[in-house]
């Protein structure tokens, strides 16, 4: 099989999936929902309400496109257009399994293979802030406005922190490339994860992942009981779709890229002797669904935290980001600096 034909089937799986995740996200957090509050959750589309998700997909096409009068038109459409291409685009330097072979040739289950995975996942992540400003400040409603703010500012603040968190882990593993973080993570028969040596960092990563993602308890820029709907007020239609579902998409590469740091990526024990045993395709494929596993267990925890934990205020998530979580990440910075330094002269690892 030529490379790009592989390359262009893994970009196509990878969307795919990444759409139907996102999809039944939603109906996995009404369900979540539902359990914690006693409740039966979606139950009128089909089974168990499995085809919920279609239903809301089918709605939101066929519901008005309204458009304000004064609105900046172009930038009104591009913000949520922006929201999903960023996040679908994070997913490509994710390692989502080991390879698989094809005619002699090994693959790898990884879009691009760059050196500098880390930084590029950091300024996606960076412009991803410019969709949803865009999109409260093209629909000239103030509130839209304030909710675009909250957002950026918050998503700003909680990038230091996730920033620094990183920092850690690349000065474990001495480099930025994702799928060598991945690897390094297969000592002690696949259970040296970073989440081990770096639960700290672990901790401030997954809070700011929260923020990123606007997902409660940070979900201040689309806090209904001030703001009616936040940055996304004005939008109808598939345009209001897309900002939801650029959520959901968000909040699954961000557990992909949590599982690829902390916890071990696709590294579980026994995966080497399934290889050895039965080739090198069948230790890909259980790669993929030992990842994928773990990933929805962070997706769990995500929707959770949502209904367990009440919204912050806006000066207490501020505090937590600035003078909290980034002080936290700087002092263990520091700790790792030094336990690497001594264990490059007594060998500890």
């Amino acid at each position: 099989m030529d490379l790009l034909i592989f390359k262009t089937i893994l970009v196509v799986s990878l969307f795919v999936l990444s759409m139907a995740v996102a999809a039944y996200s939603t109906w996995a957090e009404r369900k979540v929902a539902a359990i914690m509050q006693d409740r039966i959750g979606p139950n009128r589309s089909w089974k168990f309400g499995l085809l919920q998700p279609l239903a809301d997909g089918g709605k939101f096409f066929f519901k008005e496109d309204f458009i304000p009068e004064k609105a900046e038109k172009f930038l009104f459409f591009f913000g949520p257009g922006l929201v999903m291409f960023i996040s679908l685009i994070t997913g490509a330097v994710i390692p989502w399994g080991t390879s698989l072979n094809f005619g002699g040739t090994s693959y790898d289950l990884q879009v691009a293979n760059i050196d500098v995975g880390v930084l590029y996942l950091m300024g996606m992540v960076s412009i991803g802030v410019y969709g949803i400003m865009l999109g409260g400040w093209a629909s000239n409603n103030k509130f839209a406005l304030i909710g675009a703010i909250r957002a950026s500012s918050q998503m700003i603040s909680y990038e230091l922190a996730m920033g620094l968190a990183l920092l850690a882990i690349i000065m474990m593993n001495g480099s930025l490339d994702l799928k060598e973080i991945a690897a390094q993570q297969s000592g002690w028969f696949g259970m040296k994860w970073n989440v081990f040596f770096q639960p700290v960092a672990f901790i401030i990563f997954f809070v700011a992942a929260l923020a990123e993602t606007n997902r409660s308890p940070f979900d201040l820029p689309e806090c209904e009981t001030e703001l009616v709907g936040g940055f996304h007020t004005e939008y109808s239609a598939m345009k209001l779709g897309l900002f939801l579902f650029g959520e959901y998409v968000n909040m699954f590469i961000s557990s992909a890229l949590i599982t690829t740091l902390f916890l071990g990526s696709y590294n579980f024990p026994g995966l080497a002797w399934i290889g050895e045993n039965w080739g090198e395709n069948a230790m890909g494929i259980a790669s993929i669904m030992v990842f994928l596993g773990k990933t929805f267990c962070v997706i769990l925890t995500f929707m959770w935290i949502r209904w367990t934990l009440p919204r912050f205020r806006y000066d207490q998530l501020m505090h937590l980001g600035w003078k909290s979580l980034i002080p936290l990440a700087l002092v263990n910075l520091l700790i790792t600096g030094v336990v690497i330094l001594l264990n490059q002269h007594y060998q500890w690892i």
